[in-house]
């Protein structure tokens, strides 16, 4: 919005947070830029994870791993799922980290034994939900700790985002579960 991208950037990568589709819609909007790349990948991998990328009037996602990465989509008896049902991303490979100086609990929490492999490697625990489409593509859905249950139903507040998101209208979204007289009840800010 600023109009601070040189005229001489063709290609923009972005990573840190999930990238919205009228962010990638804007960037492409600038005279000289040819491609917008997403890079997905917490600390815990070094930098980065996953890539795709992202296209204009295309759908959010965060793409296949990298060369010396193996993505898992696990559900919570660390089975693989289906096409189209969200779980947590599990990541392994050559950036995984040792884990957490002087914090061995969270490291045993975060960093679990792979059973998909035979020489001791070990997976990382992202924390965000994510999902396969039917071409292989990961897509984000948010994060797994904001799963609120309402009335017996499990939300995924990241999910309810992404749809007010999908709208078109909306910049930015926020859900959120918030007690109204005397009740769970899911709230959304959007600008």
């Amino acid at each position: 919005r600023a109009g601070q991208i040189p005229d001489s950037i063709r290609i923009i990568n972005l990573a840190g947070e999930p990238l919205k589709q009228s962010l990638v819609e804007n960037l492409y909007h600038q005279a000289a830029v040819e491609h917008v790349y997403d890079l997905y990948g917490p600390s815990e991998d070094t930098t980065y994870s996953t890539w795709t990328r992202r296209e204009v009037a295309g759908q959010a996602n965060i793409g296949r791993p990298l060369h010396n990465t193996q993505s898992y989509l696990l559900d919570a008896d660390l089975q693989p799922v289906p096409t189209g049902v969200a779980a947590e991303l599990h990541l392994a490979g050559a950036g995984i980290t040792r884990g957490y100086l002087g914090q061995a609990a969270m490291t045993a929490e975060k960093y679990i034994p792979n059973p998909f492999s035979t020489n001791g490697e070990r997976l990382y625990r992202t924390g965000d939900l994510t999902r396969y489409r039917a071409d292989g593509v990961i897509e984000y859905a948010g994060r797994i700790d904001h799963q609120v249950k309402i009335r017996g139903f499990r939300i995924e507040l990241g999910e309810v985002e992404a749809r007010l998101l999908a709208l078109g209208d909306i910049r930015e979204a926020v859900v959120l579960a918030q007690e109204v007289c005397g009740s769970l009840q899911l709230v959304a800010y959007a600008t």
